[in-house]
């Protein structure tokens, strides 16, 4: 813990298997809004779960964290048993008047690996998590710090910015926003991407073509 406080009322899920790194990468070359149609525009995140760092893309695996309104101490112990390549999606109940992330966190998980942030809530220190580098989507952003009394649950599906997010599903961001890829789906999302990809190619391609000829 990197905090002097119990966590005996934070419920951990036994571990579970996350989706593969090499795939989650591949799809990362491409736009969430892309990887979203070839979904038929399912997964995506609610337009209020916007970036609030100047470097938002991200992509990696799902750590799922449930917290109280305002209360960080779920979050504080997630970052225990994170991963290098885990993107912490957060459900703080959309509760955006007291932040629970912030810059101190963003060091921890830079120290982790972790690979970007996803808060149904609020944040604050904003200018130095954009200097460290991190993707981070909020909610709301308030200076208004947090509590660390629990409860809250770590591991297990989670809903954030409407979309259920379950332990390990595949997860990416760009500017556009958030797309949460189930995990048993990814391969088949990556092949439907790259095959979406070469169909607008063509699209493109016959418009300039057609813009050529009409000058």
């Amino acid at each position: 813990m990197f905090i002097n406080a119990s966590t005996d009322n934070i419920d951990i899920a036994p571990a579970w298997e996350r989706a593969d790194l090499d795939e989650v990468k591949r799809l990362a070359q491409y736009p969430v809004a892309l990887v979203g149609d070839v979904q038929a525009r399912m997964g995506i995140m609610a337009a209020a779960i916007r970036p609030v760092t100047p470097a938002p893309r991200l992509a990696g695996t799902v750590l799922p964290v449930l917290a109280r309104e305002g209360d960080n101490l779920a979050i504080h112990r997630a970052l225990d048993d994170a991963r290098p390549g885990d993107v912490l999606v957060v459900n703080a109940n959309a509760e955006i008047n007291r932040a629970v992330f912030g810059d101190l966190l963003g060091e921890i998980c830079l120290a982790k690996g972790v690979t970007g942030i996803v808060i149904d809530g609020a944040v604050r220190d904003v200018e130095e998590l954009a200097g460290q580098g991190l993707a981070v989507y909020a909610r709301g952003i308030s200076p208004a710090g947090p509590w660390k009394n629990g409860p809250g649950r770590i591991g297990y599906p989670v809903a954030c910015g409407n979309v259920v997010c379950n332990p390990g599903d595949a997860i990416l961001g760009d500017s556009d926003g958030i797309v949460v890829i189930p995990r048993r789906d990814l391969t088949a999302v990556v092949e439907r991407t790259l095959a979406q990809e070469q169909t607008e190619q063509k699209m493109r391609e016959a418009i300039n073509a057609a813009a050529q000829l009409a000058h």
